[in-house]
């Protein structure tokens, strides 16, 4: 069994009260998650660790993540949240990075009105504190999001960049002639990778080896092997599969696009990625 390290996973506890996205309406996955709810599972997978993201924009859920990784040795490390236009920034991203749990930081661009927030000037000197203290900027986009992504890469070459669920294509309407093209231009830029994520809540009904295969086979032909990461984005994925029909769904189009790769892009290729601590 191949040896995996989740790089996307989310936990949450409503009573918290700052995951603005989540309303009663997404009835699935309104309700508290934790590892342990889908351990046993993922273990079975070949899952040893996981890299927990972020899902409130608060410096409290942060806080509430770095301590369940501080306490639970499945957990390789976090990607949190900061303020990006805070006035401080830069030195409260620097402070935090002093926690070498602390593994990349995702704003939710995604959930942003305007799609060229990142490149104010406001947020510049976060982009430099993350890019000044080697954390990663976890890209969390939509299809409209990756030419923005490609702009930030262009203009901070030495910020690592990890594109989130490889875009959202949108698989479901097999619209993908733009998105194909986008990210084409994006992984010309060798300071950004791609997580093998979160495609099946994308797909609709085409959930087939087919439909996510034509994904897959374009983020390998772009990105190169060498820079895609998988993850499950559990609990999201219940929305359209469960853990274990995504990781064999993975395993079989790693082995059918990239065969004698599958160690990088299940793990090896995270733990350099993500590499600020000796745990990841």
């Amino acid at each position: 069994m191949i040896e995996k390290l989740d790089c996307h996973m989310h936990i949450w506890r409503l009573q918290r009260g700052d995951y603005d996205w989540l309303t009663p309406d997404l009835e699935s996955i309104y309700r508290d998650f934790g590892i342990e709810d889908v351990w046993d599972e993922a273990q079975a997978c070949g899952v040893r660790q996981v890299i927990l993201v972020q899902a409130a924009a608060s410096a409290a859920e942060t806080d509430f993540l770095l301590h369940v990784a501080e306490t639970d040795r499945r957990v390789a490390g976090v990607v949190g949240w900061v303020d990006f236009e805070a006035d401080d920034a830069a030195e409260q991203i620097t402070r935090r990075a002093d926690n070498s749990d602390l593994l990349g930081l995702r704003p939710m661009i995604a959930d942003l009105s305007d799609p060229l927030w990142i490149l104010k000037e406001a947020c510049a000197p976060a982009l430099e504190s993350l890019q000044g203290n080697g954390l990663v900027f976890d890209a969390h986009a939509h299809p409209d999001l990756v030419p923005v992504m490609t702009r930030m890469a262009a203009r901070y070459p030495y910020l690592t960049i990890v594109l989130n669920h490889a875009g959202k294509p949108q698989i479901a309407s097999s619209n993908l002639d733009a998105w194909r093209r986008d990210i084409d231009e994006l992984a010309r830029h060798e300071n950004v990778s791609c997580k093998l994520s979160g495609l099946l809540t994308e797909a609709g009904a085409r959930t087939d080896d087919a439909a996510i295969g034509e994904v897959v086979r374009h983020i390998g032909a772009c990105f190169g092997p060498e820079r895609l990461l998988w993850g499950s984005d559990w609990p999201v994925l219940t929305m359209a599969g469960n853990y274990t029909g995504w990781a064999a769904q993975s395993e079989r189009l790693v082995d059918q696009y990239y065969p004698g790769h599958a160690e990088a892009i299940f793990s090896g290729n995270a733990k350099r990625i993500y590499s600020r601590k000796a745990g990841v």
